[in-house]
């Protein structure tokens, strides 16, 4: 088990099968960094063009389709003093005839600055009054990250599928661990598009966008062919469904939760699904890009309630 720290010194706009900038075997650790989803990075310099410039790929030896590999997010660090969100509902979000109130979408108004403080854990907006805005808490986390499609797709890293890509979930903070299904040999495993904090459904189109020191851990699960991705932290295991509408994101999340319980926990169907009708738990991730992602969870107490021993 090897710990890799790499620069990039490219970016990809898409997820699909580019040269690796390193290949890694399962059970090593990787720490690199990641510009902003416009490619400012750590010093701001724009070092590439958006949307969301992915970090890598990482090949992953042995890693074949059929495979699942899991990421274990160990540390998320914002990396500079300053981060930018926008700052209105995007329209989708709102009830169509509340649109005209908004203002157009090249006003240059709509970028708010954020000052970013992580010996005191907090995020600020710049203002010169600064006590006019509360501050909040640091709560980094990675919006777009995942493998590589099948088939030689190139996939743009401003929406997300199967293989993950833009979720925007706030849920994939450090100690999180995320699987995604292989598709391609070596996996080809990318990141980026960090936000020093978010709120559900990124519904003003941004977190607070920020460039990022990430330090993650891959494994590799033989032939677990999972169809969307799943994860797990200290109390849920979740799954992951990417398309729009929601009610279609919601189903493939809803499915792939069906799928874990019964055909890799072996629970009965009907015991599994009366279980999630009473116990299960949905977040919203992206909802603003081409595809909304529905998060379907789980708690591990329950699980272990109802007598389905997990242990990851």
């Amino acid at each position: 088990m090897t710990l890799h720290e790499i620069q990039p010194d490219h970016y990809w706009s898409t997820l699909g099968t580019h040269d690796p900038i390193l290949t890694i075997r399962p059970g090593d650790t990787v720490r690199t960094t990641t510009v902003d989803a416009r490619g400012y990075d750590q010093d701001g310099r724009q070092v590439a063009t958006g949307p969301n410039p992915m970090t890598g790929p990482f090949q992953i030896m042995g890693a074949l389709p059929g495979d699942a590999l899991k990421i274990r997010i160990e540390r998320i660090w914002p990396n500079r003093a300053h981060g930018w969100s926008r700052n209105v509902i995007a329209g989708n979000v709102l009830d169509p005839d509340y649109i005209p109130h908004l203002p157009t979408r090249d006003d240059s108004n709509l970028l708010t600055s954020w000052q970013v403080d992580m010996d005191e854990g907090t995020v600020r907006i710049v203002s010169e009054s600064p006590d006019e805005y509360p501050a909040l808490a640091v709560d980094p986390m990675i919006g777009c990250f995942g493998v590589a499609p099948a088939h030689g797709e190139a996939i743009s890293t401003a929406t997300s599928s199967f293989h993950g890509g833009n979720m925007d979930y706030v849920g994939f903070r450090a100690g999180t661990e995320v699987l995604f299904p292989v598709a391609v040999e070596g996996a080809l495993f990318f990141l980026g598009d960090v936000h020093a904090r978010q709120g559900d459904g990124e519904i003003v189109g941004t977190g607070i966008e920020i460039s990022s020191e990430v330090r993650f851990q891959v494994e590799l699960l033989k032939g677990l062919n999972i169809v969307w991705p799943r994860g797990m932290d200290s109390e849920f295991i979740f799954t992951a469904g990417n398309a729009r509408p929601l009610d279609q994101a919601t189903q493939h999340a809803t499915t792939e939760m069906s799928r874990w319980l019964c055909e890799d926990l072996g629970m009965d169907l009907v015991r599994a699904h009366t279980m999630m009708g009473q116990c299960v738990k949905y977040d919203l991730g992206n909802m603003y890009d081409p595809a909304y992602t529905m998060i379907c969870k789980m708690a591990k107490s329950d699980l272990a309630a109802w007598g389905v021993e997990f242990t990851g």
